[in-house]
């Protein structure tokens, strides 16, 4: 294997003394096109220019003698290092970083990114990275080719957010444009980039917190999920039960990177639950009370959700598919058109056993692994005295289905 692999962050400034004199004493630079170029690579050094990073990992590994490898900004961060510290190569390196092109990208626009979340489409799946992108209101994306500011533009629909396009950071050829996430599409970006995806309504000037990517002025502590009815703003809106949320919310599974869609959502308290564990969130519901109370809660609780006033099943059709669903109201039908967009999963309840066969029926015909539960709480409420006594809900079925 190479004798010494040292790993070099370029991010257009002049290279470091220990870069410069890793470079001078290698025998083989290995690196993207436009980094080689941009450095000073000794006329006896191999060349290798990266096109499949695995192959050229081998090449490394085989190499005897001194080997650099340049790569863009901070290579640990999203980058090469990762690859390179797989065993099956054995290489033992010495990183030399420079700026990471998330960290260029804020400078640039002259924002703290501590409350960031920082994720990456660069050769990924960017629906994941979109739904990121919905449910925070800072988000870094690092883009690739078929993953840019248009794609992550067109994603992102009619969900309100402003991109701040770093181009070709730390070069000559530099430019930074800020707009509406809409109008992304309307122009060619040039590689590579970075996204700064930003909500409406920033918070760049609050005290800083203490742990990255959460907004520091967060509500709280406000610890599980579950919460009382009183913990939301619900007068004339519908609520699920705490006990029944945290079913429905074991359930759905929501996890960073989801969208997932409430319907028939009445006060919004199981999608500020579901926003709550990282994932993005499209609550509809008919009544224009509802409407207002869960744009109320999403405040309140500092999460983003988009509300969708409108009567399901026919305002689904313009929403994404989702991984994850739950039905609060509309019935077999409502269920049906969901299990129809095939999300890994669908919960809904139903306070009737008369419903169940026919719910039962829809998802499994739709291709689900349907089961569910009887559920009926009892609490404690106090009487005279000390004395307390138990009070009972009245039951729902909760029934999920699985995707086969």
């Amino acid at each position: 294997m190479a004798d010494r692999v040292t790993v070099i962050g370029y991010d257009g400034a002049p290279l470091s003394g220990p870069a410069r004199a890793a470079l001078a004493s290698a025998t083989l630079v290995a690196g993207g096109a436009r980094h080689l170029d941009a450095v000073d690579v000794p006329e006896s050094a191999e060349r290798v220019v990266m096109g499949n990073v695995h192959v050229a990992a081998r090449r490394i590994s085989e190499h005897r003698g001194s080997a650099v490898v340049v790569a863009s900004g901070d290579p640990g961060f999203f980058g090469i290092v990762r690859i390179l510290r797989r065993p099956e190569y054995g290489l033992e390196l010495e990183i030399v970083p420079a700026v990471s092109s998330v960290a260029h990208a804020f400078a640039r626009a002259a924002m703290p990114w501590d409350d960031a979340k920082v994720v990456s489409a660069h050769g990924r799946e960017l629906r994941r990275a979109v739904n990121v992108c919905r449910a925070y209101g800072k988000v870094a994306v690092l883009t690739g080719p078929g993953s840019g500011p248009a794609e992550l533009g067109l994603m992102l629909g009619d969900v309100p957010r402003t991109f701040v396009v770093c181009e070709n950071l730390g070069t000559d050829q530099e430019e930074v444009t800020m707009l509406a996430a809409d109008k992304a599409a309307d122009r060619t970006w040039s590689d590579p980039n970075v996204v700064i995806v930003v909500g409406p309504n920033p918070v760049t000037s609050a005290p800083a917190g203490w742990i990255a990517g959460q907004r520091s002025n967060f509500p709280g502590p406000v610890r599980g999920w579950g919460l009382d009815e009183d913990a939301y703003d619900s007068t004339d809106a519908a609520t699920l039960r705490p006990e029944v949320r945290a079913v429905v919310l074991g359930r759905l599974g929501p996890t960073p990177g989801d969208l997932v869609w409430d319907i028939g959502a009445g006060s919004g308290a199981l999608s500020v639950e579901i926003a709550r564990q990282g994932a993005a969130v499209i609550a509809v519901d008919r009544d224009p009370v509802g409407c207002e109370h869960i744009s109320a809660n999403a405040a309140r609780y500092g999460v983003e959700i988009h509300v969708v006033p409108g009567t399901a099943p026919e305002a689904l059709s313009r929403m994404p598919d989702p991984d994850t669903a739950f039905v609060g109201g509309g019935g077999v039908e409502v269920v049906a058109a969901c299990a129809a967009r095939r999300p890994e999963r669908v919960v809904t309840v139903l306070p009737a056993l008369e419903a169940v066969g026919a719910v039962h029926g829809a998802l499994t015909g739709a291709g689900y692994a349907v089961d569910g539960t009887l559920l009926q709480s009892s609490r404690l409420a106090p009487v005279s005295g000390l004395a307390h006594r138990l009070v009972p809900d009245d039951p729902v079925f909760v029934l999920w289905g699985e995707r086969l």
